[in-house]
């Protein structure tokens, strides 16, 4: 792990870790092989390693099949570009050794083979590894939590790799890291819960060890063996095991005393959680077949350790949502909120796990356990007012955020502030100060000024150092925030609903004064609608009269078409007051009662033969009036027209297509003939009224040929 020390003085910071491209050594550690390979042609065109003396004395320009055998050629060309390795199942024999071959293709048609010989190092022995991997993942699964899988991981890998000292490392929010499980032989010293800053390891290094998730240094004081020939000093060795590491890493550790080391990447989700770093104080090499077990292992470990976190956030969402439900019913029961907050204050506190309470209403302040001085409450209040627009503040080091809050950090170290959404209400949960014992694997603020002629080098000392850190609280989790959030909005809804019920009331009042004149009305609408019905009843019958008794049939005929159109006006009246909602109608069934009286007008030959197709459309009552005068004008017509007096078969279809309907009136008659007979003249009370209707239903009429007969087609907005 490279390093920088932490400089108190911003200007001194040591950047320069942050900027080595270690992706591009120029050379490998030498206990392995490489061999650059030309991926068109299968030519080896560069190496590095003691290639001569362990492989073969002529290697470059021959091609790979000739040194490592055609299965190794075959699989180095069928690779695609990309990240990730394939590893041969055939060793490859050298001089007096076999090794184990993996290969990685990079962008500019070039392939690395990495040789490393094989080590018969692994726990399992002579028995299968996937055995001994499915066992050592079920150890882990069954850990009760975070901390327990920590440490059962540590032994596992110190088992796995049988290096001296295993340690399991998080990265913390700044980038920090800190030791939260170690395995190690007894007679070493301990690391478990140091903290290693930040700058222990540099930017480019983490990025590394997401792509490549093993590193391995058997021997930390070994010779760097360079690519050659000259000109293949820039390839990028990202993804090879054997990749020389910075002088600066090797440094570090030599200043640590260690010997060996090697280090597994714990990525969850896509990020780096943390790592596994292992020390030997002598040296110590990590087979290719170790290394791959072991990133097999780390990627159990990381679904476990997300497995457990997410367990641990679940089981706090569990406990804030059951004391919201506790506490919520109770503030709405006992009325308006700020009074029921003030009663429920110590149930709040306890909710946050707080160590103080407060409400702070327009200037006023009630406290609850351990708060600040009443002055500093308001302060604070007007201070998260102002940060927040409103919304939730949370923060565990309140003097660092909020001016002259050092003095505050005894009782209100850290602050959650809720404003209401309703202004002038805001409520407060304090925590008192945590002071914590930083231990630190050597000072982590040693300042070290850079010349421009002077090379970076590490800190040397890992003495245990030890900081007191002050100022800060426990921190807010992500779910009492979130709570705090729904806390606010269920508050905001229990006063809008505390006002609603009072506005309510009077309107209640209001309405039961309707009410009393709305029934008086409908006596007097009831009585309106019995003596229209009458008179209408007493018209239609004089009409009947009048047709049996007049000898012109074409008398008889004017007769008849004005009791069917009374008829209409008569069944609209009776549906307006027998709906309980006047003002929107079922067109369908208006239409249905409206031909239903025009049967028995017109009687029963014709009733036979006339059929109905309605679909349900829903208007509003004066427009479906319209439509009962024109659909009664246009069935009038057809039987006038259509057939000369005979009976006929007529058709009435209601259909809806989006906010329009269409309604036909189609008949199997003589049709339209040239002298406009079949729809009227135009002339007539009939066509006056139909052009009057539509024009107020801001729709259409058209006729065409019904093969045979005549087809009326109206179509309209359904509203207004």
């Amino acid at each position: 792990m490279a390093t920088r020390p932490l400089a108190t003085d911003p200007s001194q910071d040591i950047t320069a870790c942050d900027r080595e491209p270690i992706h591009i050594p120029g050379a490998i550690q030498p206990h392995g092989l490489l061999l650059v390979v030309d991926a068109t042609t299968g030519i080896i065109v560069a190496g590095a390693g003691a290639i001569e003396e362990r492989l073969a004395s002529e290697w470059h320009g021959l091609p790979l099949s000739a040194l490592a055998g055609d299965q190794v050629a075959d699989m180095v060309q069928a690779m695609p570009i990309g990240p990730g390795s394939t590893t041969s199942a055939a060793p490859v024999r050298g001089i007096s050794e076999v090794f184990c071959v993996t290969a990685h293709r990079i962008a500019g048609d070039m392939v690395l083979v990495e040789l490393e010989p094989g080590v018969a190092d692994a726990p399992w022995g002579a028995g299968s590894p996937l055995g001994w991997l499915d066992a050592a993942a079920t150890g882990l699964e069954r850990t009760g939590d975070l901390a327990m899988l920590c440490e059962r991981a540590a032994v596992t890998f110190r088992l796995l790799t049988g290096f001296d000292r295993v340690m399991l490392y998080r990265f913390l929010d700044e980038d920090s890291g800190r030791v939260v499980a170690e395995a190690r032989a007894p007679e070493l010293h301990s690391f478990l819960h140091h903290h290693f800053p930040a700058s222990d390891i540099p930017k480019q290094a983490r990025a590394l060890y997401v792509r490549n998730r093993t590193r391995s240094i058997p021997d930390v004081d070994y010779v760097p063996a360079p690519l050659r020939p000259a000109g293949f000093e820039t390839v990028d060795l990202s993804d090879v095991g054997l990749r020389s590491v910075s002088p600066v890493h090797v440094r570090y550790l030599q200043n640590m005393g260690v010997a060996a080391s090697a280090s597994i990447s714990i990525v969850k989700d896509g990020l780096l959680w943390g790592m596994i770093a292992c020390h030997h104080y002598s040296p110590r090499r990590l087979s290719s077949e170790l290394r791959a077990a072991a990133a097999a292992l780390a990627s159990g470990l990381a679904r476990q350790i997300r497995a457990k976190e997410e367990a641990e956030l679940y089981r706090e969402r569990l406990r804030l949502r059951a004391a919201e439900d506790g506490i919520l019913p109770r503030i709405i029961g006992l009325g308006d909120v700020v009074p029921a907050i003030r009663r429920l204050m110590p149930e709040m506190k306890a909710m946050m796990g707080a160590s103080g309470f407060a409400v702070v209403e327009h200037g006023k302040v009630r406290e609850e356990g351990i708060c600040p001085p009443t002055l500093a409450i308001l302060d604070i209040a007007a201070w998260a007012a102002a940060r927040s627009a409103g919304d939730v503040v949370a923060t565990h080091e309140l003097p660092a955020v909020m001016p002259q809050a050092d003095r505050l950090a005894a009782s209100a170290a850290g602050v959650m502030a809720l404003p209401l959404i309703d202004g002038g209400v805001t409520l407060l949960w304090f925590r008192a100060e945590q002071v914590e014992e930083i231990e630190w694997a050597g000072n982590p603020h040693k300042s070290v000024a850079l010349s421009s002629d002077e090379t970076l080098t590490p800190r040397a000392s890992f003495e245990s150092w030890s900081e007191t850190v002050r100022g800060r609280s426990r921190r807010w989790t992500l779910e009492e925030v979130e709570s705090g959030h729904r806390l606010r909005r269920a508050l905001h809804e229990a006063s809008q609903n505390q006002r609603l019920r009072g506005l309510n009331t009077a309107l209640q009042r209001t309405l039961d004064d309707r009410e009393a004149l709305l029934v008086q009305k409908d006596v007097l609408m009831k009585e309106v609608d019995h003596r229209v019905q009458n008179s209408l009843q007493l018209v239609s019958s004089f009409l009947a009269l009048q047709a049996k008794a007049a000898g012109d049939p074409r008398v008889r005929e004017h007769l008849a078409e004005a009791q069917a159109r009374l008829s209409a006006v008569a069944l609209v009246h009776r549906r307006l007051y027998r709906d309980d909602q006047i003002q929107t109608v079922d067109l369908a069934r208006y239409l249905e009662d409206l031909v239903g009286d025009m049967k028995q007008s017109l009687g029963a030959d014709w009733a036979a033969m006339m059929r109905l197709d309605l679909a349900p459309v829903l208007m509003p009552t004066d427009r479906a009036i319209n439509l009962g005068l024109v659909t009664t004008e246009l069935i009038i017509n057809a039987t006038k027209y259509a057939y000369d007096g005979r009976v006929g078969p007529v058709t009435i279809t209601l259909e809806q297509y989006g906010n329009r309907l269409r309604l036909i009136v189609a008949d199997e008659g003589k049709g339209r003939t040239g002298d406009g007979e079949g729809t009227g003249d135009g002339r007539g009370f009939g066509s006056r009224m139909m052009t009057a209707m539509m024009q107020r239903l801001s729709g259409s009429i058209e006729y065409d040929d019904n093969r045979p007969g005549l087809r009326a087609v109206v179509i309209a907005p359904i509203a207004d």
